[in-house]
């Protein structure tokens, strides 16, 4: 009976063995098939605000501007008009990214322009200008080139003339004496690019139309009234850094 008890026990204790190493063979097996747990990289915070410096080419195109004379027609639209001259000038934009892919851009600068009659009017110098042309334009970003980043956009420009002074010169018995250009509202489309050297950092180029055509009045020789309506229609083509905070 003793050794039929010492069996039983033994075989118990084989059996017990035998579970608890399948037990530890089964749990080894989830610990290596589990993923190993790693922290998650840290997100970069998103700054919305985005600045540029360009150098900005203004090139008017006044072609179809009207020139009306009162009582001297051969003077008058179409056998005269006007050519306003192109400038640079720097100009500062600020961005401000609603989204990463839709943002809103306004753009500041001040540019100076000659205005000189063309056809019978030609040699005549009608006077100078300031032009202050903020404009507001909603973009769409593309992000899915890398470090090459495209953007089309449209919007509205308001320009505000000031400073405007009259020629004054004598130009076959003709010298325009006053003048006063009204301010504008316009549309404005654009469309461009940053390449981002960093993540902070940039070359941008950018290429914009504005829709301006302002009514103006002058006076000639003191006396003889000056009507007309300037087609400025400008390209605003700009190159320059970008800074993304």
């Amino acid at each position: 009976m003793r050794t039929r008890a010492i069996l039983t026990m033994a075989s118990l204790l084989v059996l017990a063995a035998a579970f608890g190493g399948a037990a530890i063979s089964v749990r080894a097996a989830d610990l290596a098939s589990a993923s190993i747990y790693t922290k998650a990289p840290p997100v970069a915070p998103f700054n919305p605000w985005m600045v540029r410096l360009r150098v900005l080419g203004v090139l008017p195109d006044a072609r179809g501007s009207l020139v009306n004379v009162a009582g001297i027609p051969p003077l008058s639209s179409p056998n005269s008009g006007l050519s306003i001259s192109d400038q640079a000038i720097p100009e500062l934009d600020i961005t401000y990214f609603f989204t990463r892919n839709i943002a809103a851009e306004l753009i500041l600068g001040v540019t100076k322009h000659q205005i000189s009659g063309t056809g019978t009017l030609n040699g005549l110098e009608i006077g100078t200008a300031w032009l202050l042309p903020p404009t507001l334009t909603l973009q769409y970003h593309f992000t899915d080139f890398g470090a090459f980043k495209p953007y089309i956009g449209a919007g509205i420009n308001y320009t505000v003339f000031f400073n405007q002074s009259a020629a004054n010169t004598p130009f076959a018995g003709l010298a325009m004496t006053d003048l006063h250009i009204s301010n504008q509202v316009g549309a404005a489309v654009q469309f461009g690019f940053d390449y981002m050297l960093d993540s902070h950092w940039g070359l941008n180029v950018d290429v914009k139309k504005l829709w301006l055509r302002p009514d103006y009045s002058a006076t000639v020789n003191n006396a003889i009234p000056v009507t007309g309506r300037a087609n400025i229609d400008p390209w605003l083509v700009g190159g320059g850094i970008t800074y993304k905070y």
